[in-house]
C-alpha cells in the first residue's frame, strides 16, 4: 500500500521549518486532515514552547505545547478560566455565535457552578453504574461485530466505531435506540465548520442544532414530570443545580455530553485499528497476549489524542516559562503535543502497547475539567477489543483513512478495512 501522503508530509515539514518561528501556526485544519501537523509541535516544543500564535483563521492566542506547561495551565482554574469556552473558535464562528448567542455548559464554567452541575451528571458514570452497563455494552459489541462482512471491504468508522458509541450514548440519555444515529450526526454538526462533515452552511448547522434542542426539550418535559431516573436527562431535570437551567444552558450541556460521549470513544476505537495496523509487531503482541488489551487501550488514547486541544482565558497576568501571558489572553493547551513530549513520555512517537505507565497521558485533561466519562471510554474500548479478539485473527487496513478537518476533534471520517476470516 503506497502512502501517497508521505510526499505531502515531507513538503509540509520543510515549509514548517523554513518559516521564522513567530510565523508558526498550529491551528491549521488542513494539516490536521492530512496528518501533517506533527513537525509544528516538534518545533514549538523545542524552540518556543509558550508561543504567541497569530492565526488568520482563529485570531491571536498562546500555544502551550510541553507537558509541564500544559499541566500548569490545566490545573490552575483560578488563573485560566473556562468561561469564554473551551475550544479555539474561528473568527467566523465567533461572529456566528455573536448572532446566535452563547450556549454555556458546565465545562465552560468555573467553580462553584461547574462543580455543582458536574456533580449532577457524574453518577451516570459511577463505578457501580459502569459495572451494570458492561454486560449491555458487551452484548451490543458482539452483535455489531457479528454483522460485519468477512472477506470484503467496509468502513470501520460507520459500521463499528459510530455504532457502539451511538448505542452507549443512547443508553446514557435513555434516547430511543432506533434513532441513535442522530447522536453522532448531531455531534458532527456541532464540531464541524460549514463545508466539512455533514455541515452545508451556518444556517444548516443552526437549523439542525435547533431541531436537536427541541427534541431534547421534549425529553426534559417528559422526565421532569416523571419520578427521578438514572439517565442524564432525568438527572439534569431533577438536579438541584440544573433543574432551573434556561434553554441556552441546557443546549450547552447537551452539546458537551453528546460530543464528549461520542468523539473520544469513536475516534479511539478507529485509532486502535489504525495504530495496530501501522505497528504490526504490537498487533502480534496483542494477539499473543490479550491481557494487554487495557494497556493497549490507554496507549491508543495517548497516541491518538482524540481531542487535540482545550482552550482557556487568563484572568490575570501570569508568567509561564519566559513569557508573560496577559489578562484576557486566550491560551490553548495542545494535548496532542503534550502526549508526544519526550520530557514526559519516553519514546513518545512510538506506539507501545506494553508501556510501563500506559495511563500516563493527557488526553482526558487534568484538574477540575478532567473528562467525566474517561472510565466509560476505556470500558467501551476494552470490551470491543475483547470481543474482536474472540472473533477475528486480524482486521486489515485497506487504504489510508479520511481524517477529520478540525483542530479540535482529531479523528477519522472513514477507515476502510477488510476482515480476512473468522476464528
Amino acid at each position: 500500500m503506497h502512502d501517497g501522503s508521505v510526499d505531502l508530509k515531507a513538503e509540509a515539514r520543510a515549509q514548517i521549518y523554513a518559516q521564522p518561528i513567530e510565523a508558526v501556526d498550529p491551528a491549521q485544519p488542513d494539516l490536521f486532515a492530512q496528518d501533517a501537523f506533527w513537525p509544528i509541535f516538534e518545533r514549538l516544543r523545542s524552540e518556543d514552547p509558550v508561543h504567541l500564535t497569530q492565526s488568520p483563521t482563529f485570531g491571536s492566542f498562546w500555544s502551550i505545547t510541553r507537558w509541564d506547561d500544559i499541566m500548569a495551565v490545566d490545573s490552575n482554574h483560578q488563573v485560566f478560566s473556562s468561561a469564554d469556552g473551551i475550544t479555539l473558535q474561528s473568527l467566523e464562528s465567533k461572529a456566528e455565535t455573536a448572532k446566535r448567542g452563547v450556549r454555556p455548559s458546565f465545562i465552560s464554567m468555573d467553580p462553584p457552578r461547574h462543580d455543582e452541575q458536574r456533580k449532577t451528571v457524574s453518577p451516570v458514570v459511577a463505578p457501580s453504574n459502569l459495572q451494570a452497563m458492561a454486560p449491555v455494552i458487551r452484548e451490543r459489541a458482539g452483535q455489531i461485530l457479528d454483522r460485519l462482512p468477512i472477506g470484503e471491504e467496509f468502513d470501520w468508522v460507520e459500521n463499528v466505531s459510530k455504532e457502539l458509541t451511538a448505542m452507549t450514548l443512547a443508553t446514557l440519555f435513555d434516547f430511543p435506540q432506533e434513532d441513535r444515529q442522530l447522536l453522532p450526526y448531531w455531534s458532527d454538526m456541532m464540531t464541524n465548520a460549514p463545508g466539512h462533515g455533514p455541515v452545508k452552511s451556518w444556517e444548516h448547522k443552526r437549523e439542525v442544532i435547533d431541531q436537536m434542542v427541541e427534541r431534547f426539550i421534549g425529553m426534559w418535559n417528559e422526565r421532569v414530570n416523571a419520578p427521578p431516573a438514572g439517565d442524564l436527562i432525568s438527572m439534569l431535570a431533577h438536579g438541584t443545580s440544573t433543574r432551573d437551567m434556561d434553554r441556552a444552558e441546557y443546549a450547552g450541556n447537551l452539546a458537551l455530553l453528546i460530543i464528549g460521549g461520542n468523539d473520544t470513544t469513536r475516534n479511539t476505537i478507529s485509532g486502535s485499528v489504525y495504530a495496530l495496523n501501522k505497528n504490526p509487531n504490537e498487533y502480534a503482541k496483542l494477539s499473543a497476549d490479550p491481557s494487554l488489551i487495557p494497556s493497549m487501550v490507554s496507549e491508543t488514547i495517548r497516541w491518538q489524542t482524540p481531542l487535540a486541544h482545550m482552550a482557556r482565558t487568563a484572568t490575570t497576568d501570569f508568567k509561564l516559562g519566559e513569557k508573560t501571558i496577559k489578562a484576557g489572553d486566550r491560551v490553548v493547551m495542545w494535548y496532542v503535543s503534550g502526549n508526544r513530549d519526550a520530557g514526559a513520555v519516553s519514546e513518545p512517537d512510538r506506539y507501545a502497547i506494553d508501556r510501563e505507565r500506559p495511563r500516563h497521558h493527557m488526553s482526558f485533561g487534568f484538574g477540575i475539567h478532567r473528562c467525566v466519562g474517561n472510565r466509560l471510554a476505556e470500558l467501551q474500548l476494552t470490551i470491543i477489543w475483547e470481543e474482536i479478539m474472540k472473533r477475528f485473527p486480524s482486521i486489515e487496513l485497506v487504504a489510508e483513512p479520511a481524517r477529520t478537518h478540525s483542530i479540535f476533534v482529531k479523528g477519522y471520517e472513514t477507515l476502510p478495512v477488510i476482515i480476512p476470516r473468522r476464528l
